[in-house]
């Protein structure tokens, strides 16, 4: 949100003048001045300025028809909206769009991810910090505007901050109907956004936020406030036996291979050059995975390789110089595609080293039972049917496949 983004910029712009003290002393201005200026509710909108329904739709291949369904339900202006449930696998554009469909209708939000916000704390005075719009600074010692840690005093302070943007968004609206401003927010509902909501279930007191969090809107009660959850798991995972609204799913599946041909093909400095370079690769790396990110971390390296024979980035290839290329590069395809399965977990590791200092600490030895690598979702499968396989007793085998079913003709022809 607003009181995120600005010390981004500031910061940048310090570390790319530090060794000059005029630039440092600038930028400290702007730093000043950036936390020096109160925050307003329309920086609870996103973006300078709105984008069209069709810069909407063109920045988002193969998610039409799921933005189209997220306009419907979260309605006209000013109409209340049920809680949402937004699932799918990682990295298929589900904050994304649900932050870009916030931009194209400009109304006020407040984001809150569970992996930024790792504990029920940090989280609550996250959401709070938004609603009064309380900027950490060096001038409050970075501090919260509230401190909250039980989901009692939560709901109260919630309650209490909602009321005051709510009343704040409709002494506004008389002004927007005469004057039209740039970057206004629009409406009088504020939308609760809880991205990376599986993260929750590794939190201590788990069992107690989860369906706190479920129950919010029923808490709550107020018609001007929307929930959504983004979640990288089905709401299958998420039953619980207390009662709440149920909140309305919608589904993101995996890209198309045609999707993924659009979100690859964007930014390409020779289209028809890349073009050629995805008709030879993006289906067999699509068997495998079809994360955005990992192809893209995986297709950078080998393009470099299929242009290694071109004297000229900007050349149109023909039949010919195609089969030169996919000849020069088919001896790098196989180890790359062996790589998809065995992805770096440098994070997971810092995670076990850390965990290790901290037993060592307490006077604990204890063997790490966490897997520092990542395998796609095929080779789980792959795994797990190997393994299963291994488990059935050879007679097993013969029932199941053998056409005689296992039993010897020879005894059976016995008198």
């Amino acid at each position: 949100m607003g009181e995120e983004e600005s010390p981004q910029i500031t910061r940048r712009t310090t570390r790319a003048s530090s060794s000059n003290p005029n630039l440092n002393s600038a930028a400290e201005t702007v730093l000043h001045n950036c936390n020096s200026q109160p925050l307003t509710h329309n920086d609870l909108v996103y973006g300078d300025e709105p984008i069209s329904f069709d810069d909407l739709i063109c920045s988002f291949p193969g998610r039409r028809i799921q933005i189209l369904e997220l306009l419907q339900l979260l309605g006209p202006l000013n109409s209340p909206v049920i809680p949402l449930f937004i699932y799918g696998g990682a990295c298929r554009g589900k904050t994304s769009t649900v932050l870009q469909i916030f931009r194209h209708l400009n109304r006020p939000f407040v984001y809150s991810s569970c992996l930024t916000c790792y504990s029920p704390r940090i989280l609550f005075e996250s959401i709070l910090n938004q609603l009064l719009l309380h900027r950490k600074h060096e001038g409050n010692g970075y501090s919260s505007a509230k401190r909250c840690e039980r989901p009692s005093e939560f709901v109260n302070l919630l309650r209490e901050a909602l009321g005051n943007i709510i009343n704040s968004l409709k002494g506004n609206m008389g002004k927007s109907n005469s004057k039209k401003l740039v970057g206004q927010a629009k409406g009088q509902i504020i939308y609760l956004i809880f991205d990376n909501l599986e993260l929750v279930r590794d939190w201590e007191k788990s069992s107690n936020i989860l369906p706190f969090l479920f129950m919010l809107y029923d808490i709550m009660k107020m018609p001007e406030v929307g929930l959504i959850f983004i979640s990288n798991t089905s709401p299958d995972t998420y039953y619980f036996n207390t009662g709440y609204t149920e909140p309305v799913p919608l589904y993101f599946p995996e890209y198309t291979e045609d999707d993924l041909r659009q979100i690859l093909m964007r930014n390409q400095c020779n289209p028809k050059l890349y073009s050629s370079f995805l008709d030879v690769l993006l289906r067999p790396f699509s068997r495998i995975t079809r994360r955005v990110d990992e192809l893209s971390t995986a297709f950078p390296a080998l393009f470099k390789k299929y242009c290694e024979p071109l004297s000229d980035l900007g050349i149109f290839p023909n039949e010919k110089m195609k089969r030169m290329l996919f000849s020069h590069l088919q001896p790098h395809i196989a180890p790359s595609l062996n790589e998809i399965f065995r992805v770096e977990a440098g994070h997971n590791k810092d995670k076990a080293k850390g965990k290790g200092n901290a037993r060592k600490a307490e006077g604990v030895s204890e063997a790490s039972d966490e897997v520092e690598f990542h395998m796609s979702t095929s080779a789980k499968y792959l795994l797990i049917s190997a393994f299963l396989a291994s488990r059935n007793p050879a007679t097993l085998d013969a029932s199941l496949f053998d056409s005689t079913g296992g039993s010897d003709n020879r005894k059976r022809k016995r008198k």
